[in-house]
């Protein structure tokens, strides 16, 4: 029908200047590329209280005015948007706007989608710093929580090393056989889990309780 604009299509992106956030800001823009008019809302957001706010840096904490961390976050953008049309060739964006806010990330990042009524929102899964400070991938399984609309949650390289678990150490696994539970670590393991690990063990016994005497 004619005269009837089409309804703007809106996608948030978190970044937290780690490489995880840049990552993901290149894939949303790599998305981007496939759907013309597309606007894109990229926040980052800071903690502090007052008129200064804390921004992680990759190896650094800056503490900077609101107005400084949003010129700065403009100039990354800006930066990273160039990079990438040098690459890959201009793109049609409808709008490209940057937002800090202080608070809880996961929070305002899903906030900011909720206000503008995206489509999606684009995060990291954790960066070595930045969204990283609230655990592994906690934030971006916050937003996956409470944002009103689909989430995409951009992982590590394939290279990228993760973690292992070591299998069930035989010897504590007789040793707790052999003790009834009363002692859980060979000697290796309760070297190294002694100074980590705290637990408390508490022996349980049921009986009936005690009849009152009439």
């Amino acid at each position: 029908m004619s005269g009837v604009r089409p309804e703007q299509v809106t996608w948030v992106v978190g970044l937290d200047y780690s490489e995880l956030g840049d990552l993901a800001f290149d894939r949303a823009l790599a998305l981007a590329a496939e759907r013309p008019g597309v606007e894109l809302h990229v926040i980052q957001v800071a903690s502090g209280y007052g008129p200064m706010v804390s921004v992680e840096v990759r190896d650094d904490t800056l503490t900077l005015t609101l107005e400084e961390a949003s010129a700065r976050l403009k100039q990354h953008v800006q930066q990273r948007l160039s990079a990438y049309e040098e690459r890959l060739g201009p793109l049609q964006l409808g709008r490209l706007v940057t937002h800090v806010r202080v608070g809880s990330p996961a929070q305002e990042i899903a906030q900011l989608a909720t206000d503008l009524r995206a489509e999606q929102v684009v995060v990291g899964t954790h960066g070595r710093r930045g969204f990283s400070r609230l655990l592994l991938g906690s934030v971006a399984e916050g937003v996956v929580r409470l944002a009103p609309c689909s989430v995409m949650v951009v992982r590590p390289p394939n290279g990228a090393p993760e973690p292992k678990l070591e299998p069930p150490c035989s010897e504590c696994a007789a040793l707790r056989e052999r003790s009834g539970g009363e002692s859980l670590w060979c000697p290796e393991h309760r070297q190294r889990y002694g100074r980590i690990h705290t637990y408390n063990y508490t022996a349980r016994t049921w009986s009936e309780p005690p009849s009152s005497a009439e």
